[in-house]
């Protein structure tokens, strides 16, 4: 990656959860680093921790031990309210359902996270709007999210992932509801995000397509990542 900094790093991650059954070791000492550029896919199957990883190297869940970090600093040297700030700024996230808030207009639902920022509202809708319009949904940003297709909708979540320019996009299994054309076409642009070389995508999928088009794959087997090359 000639040189340069990772965007996000994981160190020695772990996670477990303790129940009355006793200890479940999801993680099991995870190393990583995500460079500018890279696009890397998490494959394995389900309930082996994928997701679980995901939104701890997105700051939503914390570590049972290790250290993630964002550029240099660790979300989790910071207080709640710096962490969802430095988080807003730092990292979108896509998700398999795409979450609109049904009673916003699509380039609402894209401004959140600038308005959330502090962003005036004219501002940010004026943001929100340039970058439906890179999605291909610039006629579409006054519609409610109930009046879009699946597609569409899914564009929109990613619109609102890429808006504060973050450039980490964690997304997890974000075509698992979408059919086979739609979920092309919004693989082709998770590939795009990276093409200028500024952001990392890193994503969890069963689908092979978009595992392939990743720079980088590995699996998830036993709490650890593999590096893997043969396909889902």
């Amino acid at each position: 990656m000639n040189g340069a900094k990772p965007i996000a790093s994981a160190l020695g991650i772990t996670r477990h959860f303790v129940s009355p059954d006793g200890r479940l070791d999801i993680l099991n000492g995870i190393d990583l680093e995500i460079h500018p550029g890279q696009m890397l896919a998490i494959v394995g199957a389900s309930g082996v921790g994928k997701s679980t990883f995901l939104h701890i190297l997105g700051g939503l869940d914390i570590p049972s031990s290790g250290k993630i970090l964002w550029g240099d600093k660790s979300p989790y040297d910071m207080d709640d309210e710096e962490r969802a700030h430095y988080r807003n700024t730092s990292v979108g996230f896509v998700f398999q359902f795409h979450h609109l808030l049904p009673e916003f207009t699509a380039e609402e639902n894209v401004a959140l996270p600038l308005i959330v920022g502090g962003l005036s509202y004219a501002a940010a809708i004026a943001k929100s709007r340039e970058t439906l319009v890179k999605l291909g949904l610039g006629e579409r940003g006054k519609h409610m999210p109930g009046e879009l297709s699946g597609g569409e909708q899914q564009r929109a979540a990613l619109a609102r992932a890429l808006v504060t320019g973050a450039p980490l996009i964690i997304a997890d299994e974000p075509s698992g509801n979408l059919d086979r054309a739609t979920a092309e076409q919004l693989h082709s642009l998770l590939c795009t995000i990276v093409a200028d070389g500024t952001r990392a995508v890193i994503v969890a999928t069963h689908n092979p397509d978009l595992a392939s088009r990743a720079d980088l794959m590995f699996r998830m087997r036993d709490g650890r990542l593999e590096a893997d090359r043969q396909g889902i």
